[in-house]
């Protein structure tokens, strides 16, 4: 499976937009381009570069490769519904997004991390796979023990400022949680516009 490698703050600079987790993401302190000419600006945009754009940040917000992130794209149109509501639906219910979304990771990078060396149970069997897709009903815990480490100390204190989510039920006595419903559009980033995604593939 490939992996986004690389300068990820450059990437929030180069989009005009955080897409990583970090509270020290550059983009609060340089909020322009990279490079020698970045202090310049970002310059018009036409409607092809808006839609290039708003793909590049979800596929780098989700850390997804373009081939495997064109599959969701596919597998949405070829559902009956809104196409951009059910591509983004596929997102949110990777694995590795409902592990960070729950708050058992600090980002979504860590949390395909701990998933790949098999810290993470669906439905009380070890799932190593990231892209897998949880359901409505599906229980998503850590491993025995893995409650102990000092991995998950720093995750518990990081946990404490944010807001849960309300597809998704947690027990921080259990370290397990629950996909209540699947997402629906209130649900969603508001910062992301999949209808311009779409648009871009539909071309």
């Amino acid at each position: 499976m490939g992996r986004l490698l690389g300068p990820k703050h450059h990437i929030c600079r180069r989009l005009g937009e955080r897409v990583c987790t970090s509270a020290k993401c550059p983009m609060m302190r340089r909020s322009y381009p990279p490079g020698v000419h970045g202090p310049k600006g970002y310059g018009r945009i036409t409607e092809y570069g808006t839609q290039l754009r708003e793909k590049q940040k979800v596929k780098y917000t989700y850390g997804i490769m373009e081939k495997q992130f064109r599959r969701y794209y596919n597998k949405a149109l070829s559902q009956t519904g809104n196409t951009a509501e059910l591509f983004l639906q596929h997102l949110e219910r990777r694995l590795d997004n409902i592990v960070y979304r729950l708050g058992l990771a600090r980002s979504r990078q860590e949390a395909r991390q701990i998933t790949t060396h098999g810290w993470i149970l669906v439905n009380n069997k070890r799932v190593n796979i990231p892209s897998y897709e949880v359901k409505m009903g599906d229980v998503i815990a850590l491993k025995e023990g893995a409650g102990k480490s000092a991995r998950w100390q720093a995750i518990e204190q990081y946990n404490s400022t944010r807001t849960p989510i309300g597809w998704l039920a947690f027990d921080n006595k259990s370290l397990s949680g629950k996909v209540m419903s699947l997402p629906t559009k209130d649900d969603f980033p508001q910062n992301m516009n999949m209808t311009l995604v779409v648009e871009y593939y539909s071309r």
